[in-house]
This record gives structure tokens, sequence and C-alpha cells, in this order.
């Protein structure tokens, strides 16, 4: 191993000359490179190999990289880039093929190795980089993409580019993701070449070896992956992106009009597919707009775009009445709702309309639970407050198992003021499932707090107990204790303390606040603190390193601690800590011996 390592470090001798040589470096910095490359050298060359290690040596070599740059350009020396920067960027590709050569599968190690390619502008290694990757991982589509888009843009080589994503739709036949970006390489590769045709005819150059299929010119190509893949894929989805892209080129429109027409063949009934054709005619009319055009005349033609939309969309919840279907209605009135516009005739129409086409949706009852809440946010908004109870108590009536509805329509009366919340939580509490019920005793509890007597907050927080899950009664256990340490004092909180630690099941903060509660006190007990701690070391001390570490420094640090008691405490935590929590326990305890808390 030793021969190994000088060998390395004698190859990077005539580097290192260069760089004193030429004044990048002074002896004393070589002498600190040789050093620091040494210990890096003996780590990747012993028997267990640590990919860290690796890691750690790449790393340093590329801010060796920097700093050589940043000093070239601080003294504008710009030669013996061959013998210097070449060396070290030859050992940092040998360094990361070693290491992927061994973590074959992680996928972060592969990329850094690709970013560090493009930033050094290592393009014939990059190739080879990409080759070995797509070789072991040809199962992940996004390589496949990323190496084809290098060719493309950065190699300016759409063979290579079409080449590779024949060879990933052999491993991924039904990726669209694939596809999308196989079809838009065809339809950039087109436009290219209708430019660079379109300069050799304005400079009256003869095309001589130099030929531009129209078929190409055209986006012929592109076409045919189209048409493929909408044999495999299916669903508007892919359609409707494929019809995205093909609009980002202007010499598409014939390509445009197929997929658009297919789209309505074969997903007339999806509601993508009606989207689409209504958001369409906000568009229809956008570039007859003139010079001349007042605001008011905007206002009015934006009104009648709108309009048309909705006129879709009536048609579209009339063919298919689905929940889907509304929803993208919806969706469409609530972006148009949210545009900001100065005219607040236009902004009114916009939220009657919305409300309106939520009514509707309602009626059908094919409104889905998160538009109501939306529709219940629309009507508060708009201070439609009698309307908004309405709609939030129609809700909880369909959705009567559904915490977040009763929520909703909860937070909406107590926001009113209203004067049946208590008999709402009643009917909320017999609807819904015990076990997810803690956001409604929660919220009731804490409306209690500021409107009922303590004795009725204080019988509800016991009834609450009873009526959630064990594991959710501990985080009512914990609201118990702050309200009764807030309400009733310091006598009342220990009362209240010892008679819930006699079921369990009992939260961590639930002993940290009674252990804080009792450190506030003037006469701080170390008994009662204890006593806290041995109960929360019961429940939690086998998986709570900071507990015991919290114990043994109340002990050194109380007035009335015990500091010989901490090599019982250590001996005990040794024993009930598992795993890994062991290891963290010693070491932060080594830390507390050494004088840092």
């Amino acid at each position: 191993m030793a021969e190994r390592v000088e060998q390395r470090l004698e190859d990077r001798i005539p580097e290192l000359e260069q760089l004193e040589r030429v004044g990048l470096f002074t002896r004393k910095e070589i002498r600190a490179v040789l050093r620091k490359a040494s210990a890096l050298e003996y780590k990747i060359q012993r028997r267990a190999l640590r990919k860290e290690d690796f890691i750690n040596y790449i790393q340093y070599e590329v801010n060796l990289l920097e700093l050589i740059k940043k000093r070239r350009a601080r003294i504008g020396y710009s030669f013996k880039k061959d013998e210097i920067e070449n060396s070290i960027l030859h050992r940092v590709h040998c360094l990361f093929k070693r290491a992927t050569g061994k973590w074959k599968e992680d996928i972060q190690l592969w990329l850094s190795h690709v970013a560090f390619c493009k930033q050094w502008n290592a393009k014939h290694e990059l190739s080879k980089v990409f080759s070995s990757l797509l070789a072991i991982h040809p199962n992940k589509p996004a390589l496949w993409i990323m190496a084809a888009k290098w060719e493309m843009e950065t190699r300016l080589s759409s063979e290579s580019a079409r080449h590779l994503f024949l060879r990933a739709l052999r491993f991924h036949p039904e990726c669209p993701k694939l596809y999308q970006e196989y079809f838009r390489m065809e339809l950039m590769n087109a436009e290219k070449q209708r430019k660079e045709k379109k300069v050799f005819e304005q400079a009256k150059m003869n095309l001589g070896e130099f030929s531009y299929p129209e078929e190409i010119l055209n986006g012929e190509m592109a076409r045919i992956i189209y048409r493929d893949a909408a044999q495999k894929i299916k669903g508007a989805e892919f359609h409707l992106a494929v019809l995205s892209i093909a609009k980002l080129f202007d010499f598409t429109q014939d390509l445009q009009k197929e997929i658009l027409e297919s789209l309505q063949t074969r997903y007339a009934d999806d509601p993508l597919t009606w989207d689409y054709m209504a958001r369409r005619e906000l568009e229809m009319e956008s570039k007859q707009s003139t010079e001349q055009t007042t605001k008011q005349m905007k206002i009015t033609e934006m009104t009648q775009r709108e309009e048309r939309c909705c006129a879709v969309f009536e048609e579209a919840v009339g063919a298919v009445p689905t929940e889907d279907m509304w929803k993208c209605y919806i969706t469409f009135c609530i972006e148009r709702y949210n545009r900001k516009t100065n005219s607040q005739g236009l902004k009114q129409k916009r939220l009657e309309r919305t409300l309106s086409v939520f009514s509707k949706a309602h009626e059908s009852s094919l409104l889905s639970e998160a538009l109501y809440k939306q529709w219940v946010q629309l009507l508060l908004e708009s201070s439609q407050f009698e309307k908004a109870t309405e709609v939030a108590a129609a809700a909880s009536k369909r959705f009567s198992q559904s915490v977040e509805t009763w929520q909703m329509r909860l937070q909406v009366m107590i926001q009113l003021k209203s004067d049946d919340v208590t008999q709402c939580f009643e009917e909320a509490i017999k609807h819904v499932k015990s076990q997810g019920a803690l956001p409604l005793w929660t919220l009731w509890v804490e409306w209690s707090e500021g409107t009922n007597s303590k004795e009725d907050t204080e019988a509800l927080y016991q009834r609450s107990l009873q009526a959630t899950t064990p594991a959710e009664s501990a985080t009512m256990k914990e609201l118990y204790l702050n309200w009764t340490y807030r309400n009733g004092g310091y006598k009342k909180v220990k009362k209240v303390f010892t008679s819930l630690c006699e079921n369990r099941p009992f939260s961590l903060d639930f002993f940290k606040k009674m252990i804080q509660i009792e450190k506030e006190q003037e006469s701080c007990k170390m008994l009662h603190l204890r006593e806290y701690y041995e109960r929360a070391l019961r429940e939690f001390g086998s998986t709570g390193s900071e507990l015991w570490l919290d114990y043994i420094k109340e002990e050194l640090s109380h007035p009335q601690g015990k500091p010989e008691n901490c090599g019982s405490i250590h001996w005990r935590a040794m024993k009930m800590l598992q795993g890994d929590l062991v290891e963290d326990f010693v070491s932060k305890y080594t830390l507390l011996q050494a004088g840092h808390s």
C-alpha cells in the first residue's frame, strides 16, 4: 500500500513543480498539498474502503482546482494548463471511476461526476460517464432524458440524442415523459434546420451537400413519435402535454390540429379535455386587440371571453356530470376571481359567477369535501356569514364522518359567535369515530377555556380523557395539565398530575411540563423533581438519552441535589438505553463531565 501511495505522490511532482515555478503556489503551500494528498491517498488504499473518503478526496481536488483558477485570474497567468489543471482533472476522473465502480447503485455519486464533467467542460469524458451510467441504470428514464438533452443541446448532435431516445424506449415503451422529451427534441431539431436553411437562403449560398428534407422541416418525425405514443399511452393528460409542447413552435399548426382532433375523439368524456377546450376560449381573440383599445373595451372583451369559457364548462358538466368535471369548472372560476383587476364590476361578476357554480355543484351533490371548504372561505371573505353557516352545515351533513369538515363548521360558528356551538360539538362527537377526533376535542376545550366556567372546562377535559383513544388521550393530558396550572395554581396541578398518572399512556412532554412547573416554584424541591424524573424514566427511559442527562444535571446543579447519585443514574441509563442511544448518551455524558453543558 505504501508503495502505491508513494507512486501516486511522485506522479504529482511535475504539476506541483509547475505551480511553484509559475508563482501560483509557494514552497510552503506545495508541502501542505503533499501532506494532505498523502493522508487522503492512504485512506483510499485501505482494504475496507469508505465512500466518504473518496468524496473527501474528490472535494479536496475540486477545491484545489478552484483555488488555482482564482490565482490565475489574480495574477493574469493562463499558460501551462496541460501540465497543471489537466493532470488534476484526470486524477478526479479516476477517483470518480473507482468510486462509481465500487458503489454502482449510488445515483448521487454518478450525478456528481456528471456535474463535474459539465463544470470543467470534459465532453469526451462525460460521454463515457453517461454510457457507463445508462448501462448500469437503464431502468431510470430521467437519466436517459438527461443524456439525450446533453447530446442535443451541448454537443448539438441530434443523431446521438435520437439514438439514446430510441434505446430508452426499448427499456420503457410506455413512459409518457420519454415520449414527450423525444417529441420536443425532434421539433427542436426541425426548428434548428429551418433556421439554418433560412440563413443559407438569405446569404444566397449553394446548399451543396447540405440537405433539408421537407418532412424533417415540417416536423414529420415528431408526428410519427406522437402517433406511436398515442397507441401505447392512454389518457388525455399525455395528449395535452404533447399539445403544449407543439404550441411552442410556430410551424406545427397541422400537428396541433391533429393532436386536438385525436384528443376530442378519443377522450370526449375526460374532464381534462373539456377543461382545455373551455380555457382555449380565453386565447381565441387575444391577438385582435389594437393600440386604440380603451380600458373599458378590454374589460368588456375579457368578460365576453370568460362567459364563452363558462358556456363550454356548462356544456361540459351537462355532458360529463362528475365530481372531477365540476372541480375543473370551479377551479377555473376561482383562478379568474383571484386575478387582479382594477374593475370592481368585473371582480363582482367573477365572485357571483364562482358562488353560483359552487351552488350548482352542491345541488348536483357533486361537490368534494375540499371544495366545500373553499366555498365557505369565499363566503366569509365576502361577508356572507349566514350563507357560510348554511354551507358548513350542509357539508357536515354530507361528510358526517369527516373530522376536518366538522372542524371547519365549528370554526365558522365560533368565529360568528353562534349560540349553538356546544350543541354542534356534541353532534360532531356523536358522528365522528373516537379515533382521529383529537382535533375536535382540542378545539372544544380551547373554545371552552375562553367561554365557559372553570368547572365546565374541567369537566370537559375529564370527559375528553375517556372519549379519546389512548394515544390521543396523552395529548389531552398534557393540555389539561397546562390549563390546570394556569387556572388553579401549583397545589391544584400536583393533584391533577397524580390522578392523571394512574392511567397510561403518557407523552414525554407531559412529564417535562410538570418538571418545568416544579422548577418555576420559589421553593423548588429536589424530592419532587426526582419523583417526576423517575416516573418519566419508567415510561421513556429506554428511548430518551436526553432525559437521563437532564436528571444528572439536576442532581449536580440543584441546591438539594446529591451528586453522588449520578453514578447510579449513569449505570441505570446504560442498562436501559437501546441501540445507538447508548453511544449518544456516553459521548454527551463525557462532555458533561468535562464541563460542557
